[in-house]
């Protein structure tokens, strides 16, 4: 399954040089396609979910659940977790070796990092997940609101209070946000169209 700003020509979509078109950045049309065809059998129990930006793919699996009764208290509910996670750390752990080198291969061709995650159930772990500085300027009335988060505690910083906001918005705004992505895969489907440059009625 495939989320986030899917590539289509060449490169990622989103502001900066040349509009909606990074043009400098491969495609990134045939990821999952590749990623099916390089990842060894019985890492996943199903197609992972694949994610894409400008600077990383992100690749998370869901693994085999955890064997064993857990009765349905905190405890139980714990103990299941705890469980859970000693897999994706196992998990992790078994499959580095390989991981770094799919991700060299996968680097080399679509330009991009590459970052891992497992899951099972509700438990999730992401690995190696690129944190990449985002330039910007904020009038005084948005540093305020980063400096309200960060003095009441919910972030170290200013930019840890801008993360938390972005993430904020995606998880009230999924919706709208898949929305806009859809229109704006439609505006790039009519770009690549072009016109036909015949100008005679027939």
């Amino acid at each position: 399954m495939h989320r986030g700003w899917h590539g289509h020509g060449r490169g990622g979509r989103g502001p900066g040089r040349g509009g909606w078109q990074q043009a400098d950045l491969p495609g990134t049309e045939d990821v999952e396609a590749w990623f099916a065809g390089r990842l060894p059998d019985g890492w996943f129990t199903s197609a992972p979910e694949v994610t894409i930006d400008r600077e990383e793919i992100l690749i998370v699996g869901e693994l085999a659940p955890v064997e064993g009764e857990y009765a349905d208290t905190d405890t139980g509910r714990a103990e299941r977790a705890a469980a859970a996670a000693g897999r994706i750390s196992r998990f992790r752990e078994s499959t580095r070796d390989e991981r770094i080198e799919i991700a060299r291969q996968a680097e080399h061709r679509y330009g991009r990092k590459v970052a891992w995650g497992a899951r099972i159930g509700d438990v999730e772990e992401l690995f190696t997940v690129a944190s990449v500085p985002v330039m910007t300027r904020l009038r005084q009335p948005e540093r305020i609101v980063l400096d309200t988060l960060v003095d009441a505690g919910v972030a170290r910083s200013r930019s840890d209070a801008l993360a938390w906001a972005v993430r904020l918005v995606g998880q009230h705004a999924d919706e709208w946000l898949t929305e806009l992505r859809e229109a704006m895969a439609k505006v790039d489907e009519l770009r690549s169209k072009g016109p036909t440059g015949d100008s005679d009625p027939q």
